[in-house]
């Protein structure tokens, strides 16, 4: 599917991809440097008009825009272009990637292994239903939804306050990397993948298994927030 044909041409974008696509054309634009430096792109409802899709589509697109260092969206006056080059590291409002890469094995390895020894039922159907729910769906705004619901889920079934009072608080910057690496690098199935052997190793009631899990599935997300920036390097 040519992208920039898809937009000359005015058609609609199919959901599954639609802010993929509006994310691969804006990013296009701008590392080209036809929309160059300090320029100001049109406003979420043209741009929702010109690709024919959703002004939530339109933002998903541009939060990642902004998230790979492209864009910044300043409150009253829109989104302006401030680099034709993926940065050094994901803004995700006040964490970075590196952040989060740096923090999360400290904190969601031990707490799934603690959440396969003290998850309840109640909690344990909840996570069998966001996983189903996970492999089925094919929005993805709804998808990362379910994401960062699965992690924050098992933070809470490790019964340690601590674990779940850190995962809330990166919630949304971990939402913004999900979302981000979904556009760029298409992760949904290997994450659904990953978060199926989770969850087979929590409901089995195995803490070693499910620590090495987690571990593994944060390891790919890593592998594939530096195949962003390599890429960049190699251009």
């Amino acid at each position: 599917m040519n992208l920039s044909d898809s937009r000359t041409a005015g058609q609609p974008l199919a959901r599954l991809s639609a802010a993929e696509a509006v994310f691969s054309v804006l990013r296009s634009e701008i590392e080209s440097g036809k929309l160059a430096v300090g320029a100001k792109l049109n406003s979420e409802a043209t741009l929702a008009q010109q690709y024919g899709v959703s002004r939530s589509v339109v933002r998903e697109a541009l939060r990642s825009c902004t998230a790979l260092g492209l864009t910044v969206t300043r409150t009253g006056r829109g989104t302006f272009v401030v680099s034709d080059h993926v940065a050094k590291d994901l803004v995700l409002g006040q964490y970075s990637a590196r952040d989060l890469t740096e923090a999360r094995p400290h904190i969601e390895v031990p707490a799934a292994a603690l959440a396969a020894e003290r998850r309840s039922p109640e909690e344990l159907d909840t996570m069998r239903d966001i996983v189903a729910a996970m492999s089925a769906e094919d929005d993805p705004e709804v998808w990362v939804g379910l994401d960062s619901s699965f992690h924050a889920l098992i933070a809470r079934a490790s019964r340690n306050k601590v674990f779940e009072n850190v995962v809330s608080d990166i919630r949304e910057a971990l939402a913004h990397q999900s979302e981000t690496l979904n556009m760029v690098t298409d992760r949904r199935h290997a994450s659904n993948e990953e978060h199926g052997r989770i969850l087979a190793a929590i409901e089995a009631g195995d803490a070693a298994t499910a620590g090495i899990a987690m571990s593994q599935h944060l390891h790919a997300v890593g592998v594939a927030l530096d195949s962003i920036f390599h890429a960049t390097e190699g251009a």
